[in-house]
């Protein structure tokens, strides 16, 4: 009698859906971003082969019991054009649910490069000689941005869309990019931002767009569709005294802004189902004065920030659990002039800062992987007052915007990080150019 009831509880549990002989099993996925080629595959613990033709969400057919790790990796990368996937949040263990953040990043040698032109309001737009790194005018340069004083840009992970954070109107305005050439087509109308709007961050996986209000001590954010701009209810928030720059780790799970007349750093974690931000515990985080420029290593294992009031260079060790920041020994390492810009190179190997050992350079600092440690490699010269810089997707040619000059320094990095002036450098952009980014 009792093999009778076991079976026909078996019989209804088969019926229902039910487990029979285990416990529920829990799938791996998340988001795609930057895919140009052909023929990326991933796999999961070494098996399952995913092969990918576009960007988008995905998740492996692979059923991984509560408790059982994961570890997804690039097994091919694209190939036509080349590129480099990296994943993130790629590896754990199952806990009780879904895992849906991991999160592969496609990138390459730098295409088009554009730059905010805040006195002429336009943007101007360059195709990147993938031999050199030479800036050619793209057909129909500059373009009117529709606003005043654009003084920031950044480009969606898919490489599909501009964005320019206009100062002097309080607007976002937005353009398409031609894959093929580069040109700029605006999408509708600009949109309403706080007071001076003068950075913008947008997450790993594309779906929203964070907008930092110098003025008005403020964040905007917005979900992403196609380049359309839908505001987050809840927003603005105030973030800080005059935030002044925005770095989202690798990761996407959190939001960094500096605040320029507050002298630090606030911190906040992403909401990825809504993009909601809650202030992490610590946040903010002190900084030298006037911190301007935060980078994120790629690694999401530091951050650095310029600090121009204070003439040096803050190195934190981040927590990629809960984002706080942790001076690393020796921080703040001494700038001789007042630095404008930082970036790291992809490898994370080196941190580059405009106009920071001394006026009109680009410096070279390494990373040191276990400390975070910046020590000073090179410098190059730049023309007048380089205040933003870029470097492209493979690390092979790094850009600098020169406020007083009018005009863009371009350089080939080296494998030791020095940087060499192109040929033909600078090329001449619009009236005070502020910010440059590279697709």
């Amino acid at each position: 009698m009792k093999t009778r009831v076991v079976m026909v509880i078996a019989l209804v549990c088969a019926l229902c859906g039910c487990p029979v002989g285990g416990g529920t099993t829990y799938t791996v996925g998340g988001t795609l971003t930057g895919l140009l080629g052909s023929g990326l595959v991933l796999q999961i613990n070494g098996g399952d082969n995913l092969a990918f033709s576009a960007s988008g969400t995905f998740d492996f057919g692979t059923q991984l019991a509560n408790g059982a790790a994961y570890a997804v990796t690039v097994a091919t990368q694209p190939s036509n054009p080349a590129q480099t996937c990296t994943a993130h949040n790629a590896s754990g263990s199952i806990n009780k649910s879904d895992i849906t953040n991991v999160i592969v990043s496609c990138t390459q040698t730098g295409r088009f490069a554009y730059v905010a032109d805040l006195q002429s309001d336009t943007v101007s737009a360059y195709a990147i000689d993938s031999g050199n790194g030479a800036l050619v005018p793209i057909s129909g340069s500059p373009f009117a941005v529709g606003g005043t004083a654009p003084t920031a840009l950044t480009i969606d992970p898919n490489g599909q869309f501009l964005f320019v954070a206009n100062s002097g109107s309080n607007t976002v305005s937005i353009f398409s990019i031609d894959v093929n050439a580069g040109v700029l087509t605006q999408v509708g109308i600009p949109v309403a931002t706080g007071n001076g709007p003068n950075a913008l961050a947008i997450d790993p996986t594309d779906h929203y767009l964070y907008v930092a209000n110098l003025t008005d001590g403020t964040l905007s954010a917005y979900t992403l569709d196609s380049g359309t701009l839908t505001p987050i209810a809840g927003f603005p928030v105030t973030v800080g005294d005059e935030p002044a720059s925005l770095a989202i780790d690798p990761s996407g799970n959190f939001l960094y802004a500096t605040n320029f007349t507050g002298n630090n750093v606030t911190v906040f974690l992403i909401d990825l189902s809504n993009g909601v931000l809650t202030n992490v515990s610590g946040s903010p985080f002190g900084a030298g004065a006037g911190p301007l420029s935060i980078a994120i290593d790629p690694t999401d294992a530091f951050a650095f920030v310029a600090n121009e009031g204070a003439n040096s260079l803050s190195a934190y060790s981040l927590n990629a659990t809960n984002g706080s920041l942790t001076p690393v020994a020796g921080s703040p390492f001494p700038a001789v002039t007042n630095p404008e810009s930082l970036v790291v190179d992809p490898a994370g190997r080196y941190v580059f800062a405009a106009n920071a050992e001394a006026a009109n350079q680009i410096a070279t600092y390494s990373i040191t992987p276990s400390s975070g440690v910046l020590t000073l490699l090179s410098t190059a010269p730049a023309e007048s007052l380089p205040v933003g810089i870029a470097i492209d997707g493979s690390g092979l040619f790094l850009y600098a915007v020169n406020f007083n000059s009018n005009d863009v320094s371009a350089y080939t990095v080296a494998p030791s990080g020095a940087l060499t002036p192109v040929a033909g450098s600078p090329f001449a952009a619009g009236g005070q150019p502020h910010a440059v980014v590279i697709d």
